[in-house]
């Protein structure tokens, strides 16, 4: 695979500093991973909450909550490598409160499901 030009850029940070930003991404992965999960048993074992197409909607926005969360992952840890790179400070994110809003409202409307039935 060829190297991106990115990592010729400034000066080749601490090997650990790396492995870190590395383990940060497949924690996101890892949630990214859950989300799609949580996605799928909603929808397939939720006969007990209803309207059904609310639970539908609920696991296509996991889904794809999921699928926006492994982007960003791959964005973050590339923009981490190339701050670390140029000494430069690191970048902020959507993704914590992107997910941090998503999980509440859908909690939030699965309390109410539960509540309604």
């Amino acid at each position: 695979m060829r190297e991106p030009a990115w990592r010729q850029e400034g000066e080749e940070p601490d090997y650990r500093f790396s492995l870190a930003n590395e383990r940060t991404f497949l924690a996101w992965v890892r949630t990214a991973l859950a989300l799609l999960a949580g996605a799928v048993v909603l929808e397939q074992f939720s006969t007990q909450l209803g309207p059904h197409v609310v639970v539908v909607i609920l696991a296509v926005a996991l889904g794809v909550l999921s699928a926006v969360l492994s982007v960003i992952a791959y964005v973050r840890w590339r923009a981490n490598e190339i701050a670390m790179r140029n000494n430069r400070r690191l970048p902020t994110t959507v993704a914590i409160p992107l997910l941090s809003a998503v999980v509440l409202l859908t909690a939030a409307v699965i309390a109410v499901l539960f509540v309604v039935h």
